[in-house]
C-alpha cells in the first residue's frame, strides 16, 4: 500500500492524504462521539427526573418519624388525652359524622365505632394518628356496608397511645 501510495502524483497523494482525514474523522465521530454525547444527554435527562423527584419528596420529610418537627410535635400531642386526639382530628378530616360511638379503653387508649365511612378517609386518618400522636390500632374490625356505595365501610378499632 506504501508503495501504491508512493507511486501517486504529488497532487493525488494530497487529495488521498485530505480523503483518509475525512473518512477518519467521520470515524471517530460516528463511533466514538455520537455515543459520549447521547450518554451525556441520558445521564442529564436522568439527573433533572431525580432533581424533581427529591424536589417532590422534599415536603414530606417533616412527615417522617425523624423529620424536623417530630419531636417538638410528639411532645405537644402527648399531653392530649385520647378522647381529644379523635375529636379533633375527625373533625379535622370532616369525618366526625361517620363515628357512632367512641369509649375510653385505658388511660391511654380509645375504643371507636365509625358507620358508612370512606376507607380511604378511614385509612389517611389512622395515618395521621399514628404519625402526628403516636396512637395505633391494637384491635379491630372492618366490614362493607349493604346500602352504601363501593369504598364505604363500617369500621371498629381499639387505639392505643405507645
Amino acid at each position: 500500500m506504501r508503495n501504491w501510495f508512493e507511486s501517486l502524483e504529488e497532487r493525488e497523494r494530497v487529495f488521498v492524504s485530505a480523503g483518509a482525514a475525512v473518512v477518519f474523522a467521520v470515524l471517530v465521530y460516528v463511533f466514538v462521539w455520537l455515543p459520549l454525547d447521547k450518554g451525556q444527554q441520558s445521564m442529564t435527562a436522568s439527573i433533572a427526573e431525580w432533581e424533581r423527584s427529591l424536589a417532590d419528596l422534599q415536603p414530606l420529610i417533616g412527615l417522617q418519624p425523624g423529620g424536623q418537627n417530630a419531636g417538638r410535635t410528639a411532645q405537644l400531642n402527648l399531653q392530649q388525652t385520647p378522647v381529644v386526639i379523635v375529636d379533633q382530628t375527625l373533625r379535622a378530616r370532616g369525618l366526625d359524622n361517620a363515628l357512632k360511638r367512641s369509649n375510653p379503653s385505658t388511660s391511654n387508649g380509645i375504643r371507636v365505632e365509625f358507620e358508612d365511612i370512606a376507607f380511604d378517609e378511614l385509612v389517611l386518618w389512622l395515618g395521621d394518628l399514628s404519625m402526628q400522636y403516636g396512637m395505633h390500632v391494637t384491635t379491630g374490625s372492618m366490614s362493607a356496608t349493604s346500602q352504601a356505595g363501593p369504598g364505604r365501610v363500617n369500621a371498629n378499632f381499639t387505639l392505643e397511645r405507645t
